[in-house]
């Protein structure tokens, strides 16, 4: 709970200070973003303590009721009308001036039903085809807005649960041939995945183009140095980094406060990821345990991805960071995952 609540200050700091020339930009003044991550972040621990006290996380049937109404969403984001395109994804649904990313939502809530559904008999898991219709489903979903790093994301959190839960490691490793050859294929099919693979061998071969964002991530984070700019003298915020608000908010965070400011910030996650997983093994119940470890798999495997794009170790994928991006779903998914760990803590406690 530390960590998270320090993460998410941390992200409304830095949501004002990258966001700042954008909001001046857009609504001639500085404050919006920050006020609306405020609103966002208010609504989000609200949820998740909601979450932490209903005795109904517990039952099986309030996850396959959150699986079932994600997926009406996901379906619904593609009727032409009813989903809003931005960045070449149909991933949206527009509600006003709001907007809804089922996406986000469908991650933590697949997690819920795949860990819920698990059984043991006579002290061994049962498996069932039924566990990989669950994740197919809204895998292909997905892919139809498109949407890849929402996809890896919910892939890799739902097969950490199936190892968790007792699959064996013969099956990982067929899994693991036949994702390759999957992920391959995706990526030829679509060209601008291929260009991203492109620019992230060779930034430099397009550096206003495909190569941009990579180019400028690394232009805000090496002049960090060891204690950075300051904060509020990002250089690279000035239209350099596009909407650094969002999926490069890091850059910011290393520009502003240099290595050892981008070092705490890891070492939070690194401590959420610690304190989560020791809820897991002492939590109460088999299905609690995996509902926990996928819960925090989703917000550590997202935070890895995201820091690996914009450090340049992995080619650019639209993934927001935990706590920290400004957004309304991201945040309200980081929290319903942080609502449903602290609910299998207090109910451990109970017991």
């Amino acid at each position: 709970m530390i960590s998270a609540v320090a993460l998410t200050l941390i992200g409304v700091l830095f949501v004002h200070s990258a966001a700042a020339y954008w909001g001046e930009i857009r609504y001639a003044e500085s404050a919006p973003f920050a006020v609306k991550q405020l609103i966002y972040i208010a609504v989000s621990i609200t949820v998740a303590y909601m979450m932490m006290r209903s005795p109904v996380l517990s039952t099986e049937k309030f996850w396959t009721l959150f699986y079932v109404v994600t997926i009406v969403l996901l379906a619904a984001v593609l009727i032409p009308g009813i989903g809003a395109v931005r960045n070449g994804s149909q991933s949206w649904i527009a509600l006003g001036p709001l907007s809804l990313q089922p996406a986000e939502f469908v991650k933590v809530a697949l997690i819920g039903k795949l860990a819920m559904s698990m059984k043991k008999k006579s002290g061994r898991k049962v498996w069932d085809w039924r566990h990989f219709a669950l994740i197919l489903l809204p895998f292909t979903l997905i892919m139809m807005q498109p949407d890849l790093g929402s996809a890896v994301i919910m892939i890799v959190s739902a097969f950490i649960v199936l190892f968790v839960a007792g699959y064996p490691l013969s099956f990982f490793s067929i899994l693991g041939v036949t994702g390759v050859g999957a992920f391959t294929a995706l990526i030829l099919a679509a060209p601008y995945r291929l260009d991203r693979i492109k620019s992230y061998i060779d930034p430099w071969s397009d550096p206003l183009g495909k190569g941009f964002q990579g180019i400028q991530s690394l232009f805000a984070i090496a002049p960090g140095g060891l204690l950075g700019h300051g904060f509020g003298n990002s250089r690279q915020k000035y239209l350099y980094l596009p909407e650094p608000q969002n999926d490069f908010i890091f850059s910011i965070i290393a520009e502003e406060t240099g290595f050892l400011g981008a070092t705490a910030v890891i070492l939070l996650f690194v401590c959420l990821l610690i304190a989560a997983f020791g809820i897991a093994i002492r939590t109460v119940g088999w299905n609690s345990c995996l509902v926990v470890a996928g819960m925090t798999s989703i917000i550590i495997f997202q935070t890895f991805l995201n820091i690996g794009v914009v450090s340049g170790l992995l080619p650019v994928t639209g993934v927001t960071l935990p706590f920290i991006s400004y957004g309304g779903s991201s945040m309200l998914t980081t929290w319903l995952a942080v609502g449903a760990i602290l609910h299998f803590s207090r109910k451990q406690k109970i017991e």
